[in-house]
């Protein structure tokens, strides 16, 4: 797992490659992340908006944007927490992912950044 803390947001990443959903022979490596999001502050935030930096160790690199996670923009009480799961494909077995959230903080109504830790994305065959 992979874990960073930024302006008291915790974010924690746990990878696992999905070899039923690949196919090697097609360039067609299929990973699925589990994120979750916890609320250690003291104030009230919501998830606005991602943005990810990919990178396939083939040499390609993409960049994705967009509003909340998977359909959703959570509202995090002090204390609370968000979990979801999504996916990215490469066309290697090896890569990585990170980023960061745009949040609101209810309080003063200010936008802030909360990062999201690289995480590596590697066929588990390749870890043997």
């Amino acid at each position: 797992m992979t874990t960073q803390i930024t302006s008291g947001v915790k974010v924690s990443v746990d990878v696992v490659y999905q070899p039923e959903y690949s196919n090697p022979e097609k360039l067609h490596f299929m990973f699925s992340y589990q994120i979750t999001i916890e609320n250690l502050s003291d104030y009230t935030v919501q998830l606005i908006s991602r943005h990810w930096d990919i990178f396939d160790s083939n040499g390609e690199y993409k960049s994705v944007d967009g509003e909340g996670v998977v359909g959703e923009k959570p509202v995090l009480a002090p204390g609370a927490m968000h979990q979801y799961t999504s996916g990215c494909n490469l066309k290697s077995d090896i890569g990585f992912m990170e980023g960061y959230y745009e949040m609101f903080k209810e309080l003063d109504g200010s936008y802030f950044i909360v990062d999201i830790p690289r995480f590596n994305l590697i066929a588990s065959y390749k870890l043997n």
